[in-house]
């Protein structure tokens, strides 16, 4: 019996538009045929190694299912191991974003225009894997690298929207570079790998537009902005105020099964890992290395009305029960936070066997009161810079068995971030 599964074969060197794409010596030449096309569950969709799609994206509105996902990734037209294939989108894939709502923060932008070299919108059970990604600004005439108004843009943006619960989306040992969004949108699909849930047109017919069973794993994220990577910010923010953060609201409104493992971000403009409105996240085995390089007198010069001059290295917002693990976060760059790790508005946090290296706003901050139940625990801090932990009149901090290495000089509780009340239990300070 012949598989109806097909696989679609593009070739940037070898290939014609009007070949059916349906084998490797009859391949698609462009990104523009793929994105023509009705992808059912079980589709492949493989580009040849050593091909550069300039000016070229993907938009995939299809799904796969959880037994036949749609897969998306490599393949070598010769036999001979190459170079992974580029997607170089240079300020295209344009599409339109829109929360349906303002965000927490007035000053929050939470619609416009973006550029997405990937974009996966609505679309669920898909594979994307071994594809190398950019998405430059150096092509658009007048446009200036800290415009006030810039562009958004992403390597690969996935949005949940008009379908409900988008599941099962995998991200795999990607090379995402060379994004040049904008540094001050916070909340748009702006940077590396970035993740939104928008208010859908009808929320009664299609359900709550969610995230759940999402993995992002062994991707390398540099020179991004603004965000390394970020799953993913919703329209339904307003369910998950105050401190105590019930399980209820996030299985009606939230994102649930989320694994973000096994990446680097390094040089991003703001944050390097952020997993937002989550029920027991797990993040491990990450490493943040230079990021918040944009969040500077220099390059953030022009917000206008915009707050946030501030970033941090591997953190969650909004979650409940999140597990940080041996993770690594060095030198992220001075800011008004500027921390490797940060508990933010959440309940529950872990933060377990993690190392953190000369982070020039400190290793760990509890941010506030709306931060409860937050534990960091069997971590290790080593010359920390700035002040190693910053309480930030948080209530209910717990710091246990961890190791903080500490230059002479550096006092152990931050300036201006005091306050508040923690609990220490069998901590290690070496002068350094």
């Amino acid at each position: 019996m012949t598989s109806s599964y097909r696989t679609f074969y593009v070739n940037q060197k070898t290939g014609c538009d009007t070949n059916d794409g349906l084998t490797m010596a009859s391949p698609f030449a462009s990104l523009f045929s793929i994105n023509r096309l009705t992808l059912k569950p079980g589709d492949k969709v493989l580009l040849a190694q050593n091909s550069i799609f300039t000016g070229q994206f993907l938009q995939i509105k299809d799904s796969g299912t959880k037994e036949h996902p749609i897969e998306i990734g490599a393949y070598s037209p010769d036999g001979e191991e190459g170079n992974m294939p580029l997607i170089a989108a240079d300020g295209q894939g344009i599409w339109y974003q829109d929360y349906g709502t303002s965000l927490d923060s007035p000053n929050h932008v939470y619609q416009g225009y973006v550029s997405s070299a990937v974009l996966l919108y609505d679309a669920e059970h898909i594979i994307i894997h071994d594809i190398e990604i950019s998405n430059r600004a150096l092509e658009i005439p007048g446009e200036s690298y800290s415009a006030p108004h810039k562009m958004n843009r992403t390597g690969v943006a996935v949005v949940a929207k008009d379908k409900g619960i988008r599941n099962g989306i995998i991200l795999q040992n990607l090379s995402i570079h060379d994004v040049n969004g904008n540094v001050y949108d916070k909340h748009m699909n702006n940077g590396g790998i970035y993740m939104t849930a928008l208010k859908p047109a009808n929320e009664k017919a299609t359900g709550v537009a969610r995230f759940k069973d999402i993995t992002v794993t062994g991707c390398f994220v540099y020179r991004v902005s603004r965000w390394g990577i970020a799953v993913g910010y919703t329209y339904s923010h307003d369910k998950f105020k105050g401190a105590e953060l019930p399980e209820d609201a996030f299985l009606k409104y939230g994102h649930e099964n989320i694994v973000i493992r096994d990446n680097y971000v390094k040089a991003a403009g703001g944050d390097g890992i952020t997993a937002m409105y989550a029920l027991r996240p797990l993040i491990e085995h990450n490493t943040a290395d230079s990021v918040a390089c944009e969040i500077n007198d220099r390059i953030y010069n022009k917000p206008e009305n915009r707050a946030g001059k501030v970033a941090a290295g591997i953190w969650p917002w909004k979650c409940k029960d999140a597990l940080f693990r041996y993770n690594e976060v060095t030198d992220t760059r001075l800011n008004q936070d500027g921390m490797a790790y940060d508990a933010d508005s959440g309940d529950g946090t872990i933060y377990e066997y993690n190392y953190s290296r000369q982070n020039e706003g400190g290793c760990i901050m509890f941010c506030l009161q709306e931060a409860i139940h937050n534990t960091f625990r069997y971590n290790v801090s080593f010359d920390d810079l700035g002040g190693t932990v910053s309480p930030s009149e948080n209530p209910d901090a717990l710091l246990a068995h961890n190791i903080f290495y500490v230059r002479e000089g550096v006092p152990f509780i931050r300036n201006k971030m005091d306050g508040g009340s923690y609990t220490e239990e069998d901590n290690t300070i070496i002068p350094l």
